[in-house]
C-alpha cells in the first residue's frame, strides 16, 4: 500500500462531493458493507466494494470482479485517510498473499467498528423490515483482545514445508495461514500456538489429525483433538505431557462430536458463572456456547433487564440451547419453559438446573422449569398455542432466525382480527394470550430484521428498543437485541 496523499487543503470530500469532483481513477469511500468492505460509487453510479478500503477515504483500487451493477476491487493506493484508520495489531492481518482471514476490520478503530455494526443493524430494521426502533440501546462492548474462548483451528502436516500448521484460514483461501500469533485467543492459549505446532509435528498420527477445537471455561482449557486414526501409545504420552504442561484438558474426536470423548477422566468440569444471578453452567467442549464470555455476562443481564420478569410470570425461552437465558429466567419467574431443537441440549439443559437446583439458597429456589426438544424452525400456530400462554418471551435464534416462530404468532393476531386471507383461529386459540413482551437476541442482523416485520407489521407489537452486541471485535460479525411489546 502506498502512502496516503494529502490532497490540496481546499478540497474537502463531503456527501456534495461528486465523483466527478476527483481525479481520474479516485474513488470516495462512502461506507462499509457488512463484510468490511468499503463501499464507493463510480462517476456512472456504479457500486464499487473495496477490500481494505475505510468510509470517507479517498483511494484508487484494482477491479478484479465485474458485474452489470457492481464490481469487486481490492485497495491500492490511500489518497486520503480515514482518522479512524489504526496499525492493526496482528502481523498476520491485512490484505497480502497468505494473510490470516479470521479477522476483518483490525485496520478501523474499534469504537468506529461498533458505530458500523450499529449502523448495519440500524439499515437492515429499516430496508429489510421496514422497522425503526424508538430507542437506540447503547452497544454493549467489551475487550477488544484475547476475547475468543471458543474457537475451531484447523490443523495441516506441510510436507513443502516441513512444518505444521495450526490455526485459522488465509483470507478466501482453503489454505490455513502460518499463524504464529492470534491476539483475539486468550494471551495463554495464543502462546500455546507455537507450541502446539510442535506436538502435532512429532506425533505420528501428524497427518490424520485435521483440526483442534479450543473450549475455554472460566478455570479449565479444554481442546479437543480430532483423529481420523487411532492414536498410538506414544502420541498419547505427549499428549498427556503437553497437558500437564500447558494445565490443558485433551478430549479426543474420532468420528462425529456424538464420539467426543476426556482422554483421562478426573479433574475439574468445563463451566461458566454467571454471577449476577448466581448460576453455573457446566459445559462439553463440543456445545454451543458464546465466543465471549465477558459480553455474554453483559449480554444476559441486560435481556432480563429489558424483559423485566415479574415473579407472578410464566416465560418462554426459545432456543434455549443449555439454558444460557433459561437458568436466570428461573430466579426471577413463577415457570419458565426453554423449547430447543436438539434433544443432546435439553438433556444437557435438565442437568443443569439440577445442579443450580441443588446448590441454590433454601429462599432463592428456581422456579419450577420444564425444557422440550422441538423443531423451531417448523413452528405452527397449533404448537404454539399447545406451549400454552406466556407473559414474555425470551427469543435467541441461530443465523436462520426465528422466521416460522414469528409467523406463527402473526397468523394468530391475523385470524384474531378476521384480516383478509387469514387462515381461522387455531383450537383452544379463543383462551390463550400472546407474550406482552419479546426480547430478541440475534447474531445475524438480516433475520432480525425479517423477523421484525412479521412482528410489527402483522402480529401486533411494536419495536421499542434495539441496539448492537460487539461479540466478535475486528471481526464484520454483527450481533444485537431487540426489544418488541404488545400495542
Amino acid at each position: 500500500m502506498s502512502e496516503p496523499k494529502e490532497l490540496s487543503p481546499s478540497f474537502e470530500p463531503t456527501e456534495q462531493n461528486s465523483q466527478s469532483d476527483l481525479p481520474e481513477g479516485w474513488l470516495h469511500v462512502q461506507s462499509m458493507d457488512l463484510d468490511a468492505q468499503g463501499v464507493a460509487r463510480k462517476p456512472d453510479g456504479k457500486v464499487v466494494f473495496i477490500d481494505g478500503a475505510l468510509p470517507f477515504e479517498l483511494v484508487t483500487a484494482n477491479t478484479h470482479r465485474k458485474k452489470n451493477n457492481w464490481e469487486q476491487a481490492s485497495l491500492v493506493a490511500i489518497h486520503r485517510e480515514s482518522s479512524q484508520r489504526v496499525r492493526p495489531d496482528c502481523p498476520h492481518f491485512g490484505l497480502h498473499a497468505g494473510a490470516c482471514g479470521g479477522c476483518k476490520m483490525q485496520h478501523l478503530h474499534v469504537g468506529a467498528q461498533v458505530a458500523v455494526k450499529q449502523r448495519v443493524l440500524e439499515d437492515n430494521l429499516w430496508h429489510l423490515g421496514k422497522v425503526k426502533a424508538e430507542t437506540m440501546l447503547r452497544p454493549i462492548e467489551g475487550p477488544a483482545w484475547g476475547y475468543r474462548y471458543r474457537a475451531r483451528l484447523a490443523v495441516r502436516h506441510v510436507i513443502k514445508k516441513g512444518q505444521v500448521l495450526v490455526g485459522f484460514h488465509e483470507r478466501k483461501s482453503r489454505y490455513i495461514a502460518d499463524m504464529q500469533t492470534c491476539k483475539i485467543l486468550p494471551p495463554h492459549v495464543d502462546a500455546m500456538l507455537m507450541p502446539l505446532r510442535a506436538l502435532i509435528a512429532n506425533l505420528d498420527a501428524r497427518d490424520t489429525c485435521p483440526q483442534i477445537e479450543l473450549a475455554c471455561g472460566d478455570t479449565v482449557t479444554a481442546l479437543v483433538l480430532r483423529h481420523l486414526d487411532p492414536l498410538s501409545a506414544g502420541d498419547i504420552a505427549q499428549l498427556r505431557a503437553f497437558a500437564a504442561e500447558h494445565n490443558v484438558q485433551w478430549w479426543l474426536q474420532p468420528k462425529g462430536p456424538d464420539t467426543v470423548k476426556l482422554l483421562d477422566e478426573g479433574g475439574e468440569h468445563l463451566s461458566y458463572a454467571l454471577p449476577d444471578f448466581g448460576i453455573t453452567m457446566p459445559f462439553k467442549p463440543t456445545d454451543f456456547t458464546q465466543v465471549n464470555p465477558h459480553i455474554n455476562r453483559v449480554l444476559v443481564s441486560r435481556a432480563l433487564r429489558l424483559l423485566d420478569v415479574q415473579p407472578h410470570e410464566r416465560v418462554i425461552d426459545w432456543f434455549c440451547g443449555l439454558g444460557n437465558f433459561t437458568l436466570p429466567l428461573a430466579t426471577q419467574a413463577r415457570e419458565v419453559l426453554g423449547i430447543e431443537g436438539s434433544e443432546a441440549l435439553v438433556a444437557r439443559s435438565r442437568e443443569n438446573y439440577a445442579l443450580n437446583q441443588a446448590q441454590a439458597p433454601d429462599h432463592k429456589a428456581l422456579a419450577a422449569t420444564d425444557f422440550v426438544a422441538r423443531n423451531l424452525f417448523e413452528m405452527t400456530p397449533e404448537m404454539l398455542v399447545a406451549d400454552g400462554a406466556a407473559d414474555k418471551w425470551l427469543v435467541d435464534p441461530p443465523r436462520e432466525g426465528a422466521f416460522a416462530l414469528a409467523k406463527a404468532l402473526a397468523d394468530i393476531e391475523q385470524a384474531r382480527i378476521g384480516a383478509e386471507g387469514a387462515g381461522p383461529l387455531p383450537a383452544g386459540a379463543e383462551g390463550w394470550t400472546p407474550p406482552k413482551r419479546i426480547v430478541y437476541v440475534s447474531c445475524n442482523p438480516a433475520t432480525l430484521a425479517r423477523d421484525a416485520g412479521l412482528l410489527v407489521h402483522l402480529a401486533g407489537y411494536r419495536c421499542t428498543a434495539a441496539g448492537m452486541i460487539n461479540m466478535f471485535p475486528h471481526t464484520a460479525h454483527v450481533e444485537s437485541m431487540a426489544v418488541f411489546e404488545r400495542v
